[in-house]
């Protein structure tokens, strides 16, 4: 028998400690007390560790990998072929009767002794003395009057092997099983008994003798021989202490957690492994040998480093970890999206500057504001990499004592970043998902600078610096980053939007990339109409749905900005659409557990579930799985580079169009900030002109200042802006902080007011003048505080007076349309507009009047 290769054995002290901190956890109210008995015992349909056929009341045991019987299974896959659901079947189809060696019962007559017909529940003794009497009177031979008349015979004890839990089944002293493991391995110790023995010994009440060739050899068989592998049970019994305990918590550990299906022959078979072996923990085991792998089998190599990696937070303390150069997330609670919970700075040669990365990001783990995403750790671990990897080069000593790094060091870094950035070098460090080294690009560069700005800033901060004997000279050298580099995509254009919104295409997705129908379209239309996060939607509930005031509503949680139970109201189509999907996901589990889910089963599920270890319907498609889908069907379709994410977009430049205000697309698609909404509806100096001019108010000059012309401060429907903007633009001119609405005036007339704009009713105030007039008011108070006396102060003040009311009536207008900020930013009267294109570009207004005429005539469009 070949040992395994072993790590460095451990102290035995940090073996009791690990000892100690599990058998506190499966001793705790919070533990499973299934899983604490040497012996477990798992009942059936149990939802993790199920290991009996899925059809009703059938006591058999699973086929393999599958979820029915060998009798099942078989019969299934005539009734498939026949055409008939899987549903129906598990719904119709009857029970097998009791399987075989499932578990020990005791014989209906003698208590002490083993049933061996598990139908007739008899021992093999009463087994054979019912055929005898059944062949004796035939169809006469009734077996309730039979059993009367039978007695019980003693048994004969517990089996010889240490580890078995059940009773012997001849006067050998070996249950039924471990008889059959003893004469298939050529009976050790030569241990028999004599022919006949039934007939000569027992019928007579003597004592059967037992002869061995070598009976210390048996005995040490005995001792040990593995457990048998039952369906329904682990055995631990004979384990070291700690791995028994290691196994047990894994096992709970495993129900905890969204899973993949775990069956007991492998965790059968690692235990018997590691009794053979002496294994002392799963820690200690490494499986490079393959004889090691092939005996425990693939599935228990699985489980073994599953909960090898599981245990690991439990056996390591944050210092430890700090010694050796890595991170493990959990110690502070973390688990960050889509990443390990362990992150690895082994990588960092220097102590001191992989000291400083490891406090850096324990201190960002620990922090209430800590991200979900791995980003932030990604980018500070590549420029840990960046830095480590030049000093390692090009520093004294390759860096490891900082009192000898000067500025010019860093100097040489940031001019080797930017070189390699200017002609598209690979990195120093970095690696890519495959291995391949990284391209230094702006962002990549800026990200290194920003993170080791940032880390050595912060460690001048803390005192690190001063401790280290790092110069001040060496951290103030590191550059800002300068402004980072953030491209929005742009939203689809016209073609495409229509491309991937026909139906043909459509079928084309569904029918080609889900051909198991997970819900690849149904959750992009899903995007399409509403806009949502790609991860909104692949994370719906079940009961997402509901109807308020009969009015078709979608419920989702915007865990990106930290919004939960969010309402959306979605058209009748969508609605009908995610109700069938529901219908289907219902019907997927019932197939799956052959049993509707329960109230509580229901709440967790998913609308999108994964078939992928998702027995229960919780955890949802992954984005990876949604977008490898999505981009080989762009691919087909020859429409050029697109994301699902760019509908986002689509739909927030659409709103912009269609009159809603930057409020309004920041609340509907859920947005952090306005300044979001504008990255995402691309906006433009003239969208934005266009939007703050439907806001018009009434000049000084007129009998009510700062009325409201654009009928209320509630948003505009798309018809009302379409109409304002091509009366506006046809009945106005622009005039020193306004527009003029004197049509005499815009058709180029001169005014009959001599141009005192700021005291006729004609003239109104946009959005785009509202910078103008608040220079305005601070000019009349600096006049009025600079007054020689309180009646000329009291006149200037009385004097503005309609003006300042118009002024207020506009930011209030403004405000209630959301717009108040962003007349703020835009300032179209300053000196150097006037140097732009739209300035510098002029036409008599006669002549514009004119023109306009012109394209309302059709005899002169055609000429």
């Amino acid at each position: 028998m070949t040992v395994p290769s072993l790590l460095p054995r451990q102290d035995p002290r940090t073996g009791r400690d690990r000892l100690e901190v599990l058998t506190a956890l499966i001793g705790s109210p919070s533990f499973d007390p299934l899983f604490r008995p040497d012996i477990v015992t798992i009942p059936p349909d149990h939802p993790v560790y199920r290991w009996n056929c899925l059809v009703t009341d059938c006591e058999r045991t699973t086929m393999g990998h599958g979820d029915l019987c060998s009798t099942h299974e078989m019969l299934w896959r005539r009734q498939r072929d026949a055409g008939a659901s899987r549903t129906d079947f598990l719904r119709t189809a009857p029970p097998a009767g009791p399987g075989q060696e499932v578990e020990e019962r005791p014989c209906r007559i003698c208590p002490d002794r083993p049933a061996r017909h598990l139908s007739l529940d008899l021992c093999h003794h009463h087994q054979f003395r019912w055929y005898h009497h059944r062949d004796r009177h035939g169809a006469d031979a009734d077996f309730d009057d039979w059993l009367t008349d039978q007695q019980a015979a003693p048994g004969y004890g517990d089996c010889l092997v240490r580890v078995c839990p059940d009773w012997a089944d001849s006067p050998l002293g070996l249950c039924f099983r471990h008889d059959r493991h003893y004469r298939s391995q050529g009976r050790p110790g030569g241990a028999v008994l004599p022919s006949q023995w039934g007939n000569r010994y027992e019928r007579t009440g003597r004592p059967t003798p037992v002869e061995y060739a070598d009976e210390p050899a048996f005995h040490r068989w005995c001792a040990t021989a593995a457990a048998v592998l039952r369906p329904a049970q682990v055995n631990l019994r004979g384990l070291h202490p700690l791995l028994r305990a290691e196994l047990q918590w894994g096992m709970f550990w495993h129900t905890q957690r969204p899973h993949g299906r775990w069956e007991l022959a492998p965790l059968q078979r690692l235990a018997n492994y590691g009794r053979s072996h002496a294994l002392r923990s799963l820690t200690d085991l490494s499986w490079d040998d393959a004889d090691h792998r092939k005996a425990v089998t693939r599935e228990g190599v699985y489980i073994a480093q599953g909960i090898a990696d599981a245990l690991h937070p439990l056996y390591v303390t944050p210092e430890e970890t700090r010694e050796h150069g890595y991170i493990l997330t959990e110690h502070s609670g973390r688990k960050l999206t889509g990443r390990a919970i362990r992150i690895d700075l082994t990588g960092v040669s220097q102590r001191w500057l992989r000291d400083l990365i490891w406090d850096h990001l324990v201190a960002i783990l620990r922090s209430p504001s800590c991200p979900r995403s791995g980003g932030t750790f990604d980018d500070m671990r590549r420029a840990g990499l960046e830095l480590s990897a030049f000093l390692e080069l090009h520093a004294p000593a390759g860096g490891h004592d900082p009192r000898t790094l000067t500025a010019e060091y860093m100097h040489q870094f940031v001019a080797d970043q930017r070189q390699r950035e200017r002609d598209g070098l690979v990195s120093l460090a970095a690696r890519g998902v495959h291995g391949k080294p990284s391209i230094v690009t702006a962002n990549t560069r800026q990200r290194v600078f920003h993170r080791t700005r940032r880390l050595l800033r912060g460690a001048l901060e803390s005192g690190d610096a001063e401790r280290l004997g790092l110069d001040r000279a060496f951290i103030a050298a590191m550059p800002a980053p300068g402004r980072m580099v953030s491209r929005a995509r742009p939203p689809f254009a016209d073609g495409v939007a229509r491309a991937l919104a026909d139906e043909t295409n459509l079928c084309r997705l569904a029918e080609t990339y889900d051909p198991l129908d997970r819900g690849l379209r149904d959750a992009w239309e899903t995007i399409i109409v509403t806009g949502r996060r790609c991860s909104e939607i692949l994370k719906l509930r079940l009961d997402c749905l509901g109807r308020y005031g009969g009015l078709p509503m979608l419920w989702h949680d915007q865990t990106k900005v930290g919004n939960y139970d969010q309402a959306l109201r979605i058209p009748e189509r969508v609605h009908q659409l995610l109700q069938d999907r529901q219908r289907k996901t219902l019907a997927l589990f019932e197939t799956r557990n052959n049993r509707p889910p329960t109230a509580e089963e229901r709440a967790q599920m998913a609308l999108f579930p994964t078939n992928q270890r998702n027995r229960n319907g919780r955890t949802p498609l992954s984005y990876k799985w949604f977008h490898k889908g999505f981009k080989l069907w762009i691919d087909e379709l020859d429409i050029g580079r697109w994301v699902p994410h760019q509908a986002r977009h689509s739909l927030a430049t659409s709103l912009l169009r269609a009159g809603a205000t930057l409020t309004h697309v920041r609340r509907y698609l859920g947005h952090v900030s306005e300044r979001m909404a504008e990255h995402y509806i691309h906006l433009t100096q003239s969208d934005l002109e266009d939007v703050l001019q439907q806001v018009w108010v009434a000049g000084p000059g007129t009998a009510q200042p700062g009325e409201l012309l654009t009928e209320t401060s509630s948003p505009l429907t798309r018809e009302q802006a379409q109409a304002l903007a091509i009366d506006m633009s046809r009945r106005s001119t622009p005039a020193e902080g306004g527009f003029c609405t004197f049509q005499p005036v815009v058709d180029g007339g001169a005014c009959p007011w001599n141009l005192d704009c700021h005291n006729c009713d004609k003239f109104v105030l946009s959005g785009a003048d509202l910078l103008y007039w608040r220079r305005k008011r601070e000019q009349w108070r600096l006049l009025a505080e600079g007054a020689p006396d309180d009646a000329t102060a009291d006149y200037l003040h009385r004097y503005f007076e309609p003006t300042a009311r118009a002024i207020d009536g506009l930011e209030k207008a403004l405000a209630g349309l959301g717009l108040l900020d962003d007349a703020l930013a835009l300032d179209l009267r300053k000196p150097q507009d006037y140097f732009h294109r739209v300035w510098s570009t002029a036409f008599r207004a006669a002549d514009l009047a004119e023109a306009g005429h012109a394209d309302d005539d059709p005899e002169q469009d055609a000429a």
